[in-house]
């Protein structure tokens, strides 16, 4: 009997030590913290998933700031302030429950912390920073500071991870993580969302031409790219649109409506599609804008160039099409390929980019950007992002005569051919 009670309460102390032990590494792992910004992803939700399953598996508290870096910026340090709507703790039950969803249940923002108007300012933050543009990243650091954050993971574009290497210059130890569906953060070859992107303008493009060669018209989709192409670019070399217009190459409009007059009139069933990015620009032109508000990154919202160019290749249509007018059908994709799911790439890249962030936070390495080069996971320099610029280089990859991508060939070139920026 002594024998079993001995073993039993042997058992028990050595239960007791290993939950203490657990415990204690908890405590000395410290905290990470993990934001979303900017436009939603399909992605955003397996990144955050794989960051916080791996992170609980080895010893760390995680936590999620909500609505980007609104939530760190309202933060109130004050015990007794209900500070849910600014950060929750994240459970593996709860991230498992999201990671198989589209969006992020973080929410975002674009919120920018070192370039604040006044009338953006937190409302108990008011007195002290009272100009007409503020710099609040004191408080920032404070507030992660208090909320006991070793390291952050921000993960957005280049707009919210400029503000990830501003805060790495000031002390914070930030790994980056990169998601946009413009798949124009610099440093990489892929971003989060891109993927499902490109597989929904494809699908939905080819939904649409059934009712453009049903009424014999040309088809004009406007899709995303501010400053970058490569939204338009890679579905219309699937073949999915005969041409394509894009930011890096202000466009004639004359030679887009002949090249799809051609195109319709080659058509056994007299149709023609062309994909047109939202920062596209006529020849000695501009963006187009919806409005004159700006977001707090400076970004006045775009929108309307596909209407526009809708309306002037009908107008010009008759002058290549023997004298008889061509009419149009003008969508705007836009969030449609922005919600739902994410496809197989935007489910398995967010977990690779979760892993590869707690690998550096294991290693005690902050400072970078995770990324995919050539194919293959590594990570570099975090300022990566506010040093250069990802575009589609026209001289190589885009056919100025054709308005439509170019290739001599595909051999050695990278996975997703001209998203990369070596």
């Amino acid at each position: 009997m002594f024998y079993f009670w001995g073993l039993k309460n042997n058992r028990n102390m050595a239960t007791t030590k290993k939950q203490n032990i657990m415990v204690n590494v908890k405590r000395t792992k410290g905290t990470i913290a993990i934001l979303t910004g900017g436009g939603d992803v399909p992605g955003l939700n397996p990144a955050i998933r794989a960051v916080t399953i791996r992170a609980n598996r080895e010893g760390y508290n995680v936590i999620g700031l909500r609505r980007g870096w609104a939530g760190i910026s309202e933060l109130i340090r004050d015990n007794k302030f209900d500070n849910s709507n600014n950060y929750m703790p994240l459970t593996d039950d709860i991230v498992n429950k999201a990671g198989r969803t589209g969006g992020t249940f973080l929410h975002t923002s674009r919120t920018r912390p070192s370039h604040m108007s006044k009338a953006s300012v937190p409302d108990h933050l008011q007195g002290t920073y009272n100009a007409e543009m503020n710099d609040i990243t004191p408080e920032i650091i404070k507030n992660l500071e208090w909320l006991g954050v070793d390291y952050l993971v921000p993960i957005g574009g280049d707009d919210t991870l400029s503000y990830g290497v501003h805060l790495y210059k000031k002390g914070v130890k930030v790994i980056a993580i990169p998601k946009t569906m413009d798949n124009d953060v610099p440093g990489t070859d892929y971003c989060i969302g891109f993927s499902t992107c490109v597989s929904r303008t494809i699908q939905m493009t080819n939904t649409l031409r059934t009712s453009a060669g049903s009424h014999e018209r040309i088809m004009v989709l406007e899709v995303f790219g501010r400053y970058a192409g490569f939204t338009a670019m890679l579905p219309t070399m699937a073949g999915s649109a005969n041409r394509c217009v894009i930011p890096e190459y202000k466009f004639d409009i004359e030679l887009l409506t002949k090249l799809l007059v051609e195109d319709r009139n080659h058509n056994p069933s007299k149709y023609s599609i062309v994909l047109v990015s939202e920062g596209a620009m006529f020849k000695g032109g501009e963006m187009i804008f919806s409005d004159g508000e700006r977001d707090a990154y400076g970004h006045a919202k775009l929108g309307g160039i596909g209407d526009v160019v809708s309306q002037k290749i009908k107008d010009l249509s008759g002058k290549y099409n023997g004298g008889k007018t061509i009419n149009i059908i003008n969508q705007k994709l836009g969030y449609m390929v922005r919600g739902g799911d994410p496809d197989s790439l935007d489910s398995i890249v967010p977990m690779a980019y979760g892993n590869l962030a707690l690998d550096l936070i294991l290693k005690g390495v902050h400072g970078r950007i995770v990324v995919l080069k050539n194919g293959r996971y590594d990570n570099v320099p975090i300022d990566v992002v506010t040093s250069s610029k990802k575009v589609v280089k026209v001289s190589e990859h885009y056919n100025i005569e054709r308005l439509r991508p170019i290739y001599h060939s595909f051999e050695m070139k990278p996975f997703l051919l001209m998203a990369s920026d070596n």
